[in-house]
């Protein structure tokens, strides 16, 4: 009676934790992470840019491979958001431009992926956008890896349905069929089971956010998003027209990671402050 007791206790307590997020998906031995930004038209990518740069450097995450993409829109109309200074700032040479040059972005990134997968580690997306540039990579993979099982070892987590309806649509049911596709609720939301980091509210991060550069990668990210919000016909992010942060599509990256607990920005400030 006593094992059938414990048995149900561990058992309902690993189902607990994978419902709370705190499942960590991400080899951080292994693997590689893609951090990958649409920026067009919503400026809410910038906020995103800074916090994804932040957790980067927090020590419990400063080992993990990553690499950032700048550009990787879908079929969505509107103008792009010109951030090159925020990403040079915030990832260094560590990141590549589709927006300028998609075909080259592509190649920069296959280089980036091919040692991990020949390793044994695989791909995680943050698809802070739209998967038309994912389709292309994967298919780059593919090519260059006529053996690989992308099903198992390219991994995309996408959180919001309006980015699924402005990917092309073979684009979408090729991501679908060929990777492991985690579609994960909206990051604009809270209590919806991952993080809500949208606020209409000001959130006082300097508090939290320690070192020269970072602070400098937050003035810029929020200096350069309330600059081209809304203007010449870009979607107007009412949140970050209040004064508010809008870091939702770092929601992709927590669930990857275990960290879908953290529910709010004012808890995710606190999480790196520890």
């Amino acid at each position: 009676m006593k094992a059938r007791l414990c048995f149900f206790l561990i058992t309902i307590g690993l189902l607990t934790s994978c419902l709370n997020g705190q499942k960590q998906l991400f080899d951080k031995e292994r693997d590689l992470l893609l951090a990958q930004f649409d920026c067009r038209t919503d400026v809410d990518d910038l906020h995103t840019v800074a916090a994804f740069a932040t957790l980067m450097e927090q020590p419990d995450y400063r080992s993990i491979n990553h690499h950032a993409v700048a550009g990787t829109y879908g079929i969505q109309e509107g103008l792009y958001v010109p951030a090159n200074d925020l990403f040079a700032l915030a990832f260094g040479d560590n990141w590549s431009d589709a927006h300028a040059d998609v075909q080259g972005a592509l190649q920069k990134v296959a280089q980036r992926c091919l040692p991990v997968l020949k390793a044994g580690g695989n791909v995680w997306i943050a698809e802070a956008g739209q998967s038309d540039f994912s389709a292309k990579l994967v298919k780059e993979l593919m090519d260059q890896m006529p053996d690989l099982n992308t099903k198992k070892r390219v991994h995309i987590v996408q959180h919001s349905a309006w980015n699924e309806e402005v990917t092309d649509t073979e684009h979408l049911t090729f991501v679908k069929t060929h990777t492991d596709y985690h579609k994960i609720s909206d990051g604009n939301a809270v209590g919806n089971g991952t993080p809500g980091f949208r606020s209409d509210d000001p959130i006082d991060w300097r508090p939290y956010v320690t070192g020269d550069r970072l602070v400098k990668i937050w003035e810029t990210a929020i200096e350069l998003a309330n600059r081209y919000n809304g203007k010449e016909g870009r979607y107007l992010n009412e949140s970050i027209a209040k004064g508010g942060l809008d870091f939702s599509d770092l929601s992709e990256t927590c669930y990857l990671l275990g960290l879908a607990h953290l529910t709010d920005g004012k808890a995710f400030f606190a999480h790196i402050a520890q």
